[in-house]
């Protein structure tokens, strides 16, 4: 491990702060002294209170270490947020758990040790997964475990319309079998459209099923891809309720039973098994076969810069913990929708369920939203990238035309 690292890039230090959500003077300087026998842990899980079972998870990792956790969680955005404002000031924790997008954000800042001064051992972790942690080569933290979309699909409205699941394998398989739903008196397909990242996140594995790049937003591939969302509407595949659309009010529409298809998530697993109807699931096609890549989601457990070097022995343990194959098993069941980002972990969590197959299989074809090195524009792409999606959607642009916009926007806010 090397010592003697700094603990804050100046420049990315005065660009973080000016982007914090909230006003405030930064500073810098060394971490404060913290007491040797106690460990603090962020995480972006306030539903999850004292006593539930994931913060006897997290406190169990600290036992296991000889030391007392001290957890603070924080809604997602904050979290970011005060880790950037606590690397000023030199109040970070000794773990934080962060979304998978804003790892290189942190990184870039110059607040995170990576794997190889923490002493963490990554190989085992699945590549496609560990991506979103790469940085410049180097890698900083590790998964936990991981979430990605897949199509949710109602078997009795399918099996009404004359439908086989199983033949949805490309788009013009799954827009005939749309048809066959609406043309049933079904509704066929509801997504979220939203101008938010949630609508980036929807989007992209219809834009890389067909072979787009996201550093080129208007190339053809990205405007057959927006053409495909556009053309549901026009043909009445998908309701005009898209374009504001988030995943949750998505999965309320596929709730009413009246939907023969709908994109969503890991999380949304335990809901439809106690839906009111038989639900399946299959993986988002590519526009000529084969199964999407969908974006990833879910935290990485990473270990900021620590004055007292001493302290990374303990956080290495800690971390360790939360992911050991049977750790991964873990947090996948109290969460119950992550999948581990190791084989080991697929295949214990398998033996205990194995209808969580199709998930492993989706994950397991993830891709990183920062992926190919985009790192901190990737924030920037994205919003390009949504507010295209909108304005197709809306009608006030063609797919094409949006799409072009969103490039040259794109291109000035990464330049």
């Amino acid at each position: 491990m090397r010592s003697g690292r700094p603990l804050f890039k100046a420049a990315a230090a005065a660009t973080a702060c000016a982007a914090l959500a909230f006003a405030t003077a930064c500073s810098s300087g060394g971490t404060t002294d913290q007491d040797a026998d106690t460990y603090t842990w962020w995480d972006p899980y306030p539903q999850h209170a004292e006593g539930s079972d994931w913060a006897k998870r997290v406190a169990a990792c600290g036992d296991a270490a000889g030391v007392t956790i001290e957890r603070t969680p924080f809604d997602t955005t904050a979290l970011t947020n005060q880790a950037l404002l606590a690397a000023q000031e030199g109040t970070s924790p000794d773990v934080i758990l962060l979304d998978n997008p804003a790892v290189s954000t942190l990184a870039d800042t110059g607040m995170l040790t990576t794997v190889d001064e923490l002493g963490l051992d990554v190989s085992g972790v699945d590549e496609n997964l560990l991506a979103a942690g790469v940085v410049d080569d180097a890698t900083y933290g590790i998964p936990v475990g991981a979430n990605t979309l897949a199509l949710y699909y109602n078997a009795d409205v399918l099996t009404a319309a004359g439908v086989d699941p199983a033949t949805v394998t490309d788009w013009a398989s799954l827009t005939d079998a749309l048809a066959k739903v609406t043309g049933n008196g079904g509704k066929g397909i509801t997504f979220a459209g939203i101008g938010t990242e949630e609508g980036s996140f929807q989007f992209l594995p219809w834009f890389w099923g067909a072979g787009a790049d996201l550093r080129q937003l208007d190339s053809p591939e990205a405007v057959a891809a927006l053409e495909l969302w556009t053309g549901w509407l026009d043909a009445g595949y998908a309701p005009d309720s898209v374009i504001t659309n988030s995943q949750n009010t998505t999965w309320e529409e596929f709730l009413t039973g009246e939907y023969g298809f709908a994109v969503n998530g890991t999380w949304q697993v335990n809901s439809a098994a106690e839906a009111g109807f038989a639900t399946g699931v299959i993986p988002l096609p590519g526009q000529n076969g084969g199964t999407a890549p969908a974006p990833t989601g879910g935290e990485f457990a990473l270990a900021p810069v620590q004055s007292d070097t001493e302290r990374y022995d303990v956080t290495r343990q800690i971390i360790e913990c939360m992911t050991t194959p049977e750790g991964f098993v873990e947090t996948a069941t109290t969460f119950a929708y992550y999948i581990p980002p190791t084989s080991d972990g697929q295949t214990a969590l398998l033996e205990a369920q194995p209808e969580l197959q199709p998930w492993v299989d989706a994950v397991r074809g993830a891709k990183g939203r920062t992926s190919d090195n985009l790192g901190t524009d990737y924030p920037k792409i994205s919003e390009a990238l949504w507010t295209a999606v909108q304005n197709a959607l809306s009608g006030s642009a063609s797919p094409a035309d949006a799409l072009a916009q969103a490039q040259a926007d794109a291109a000035a806010a990464t330049e």
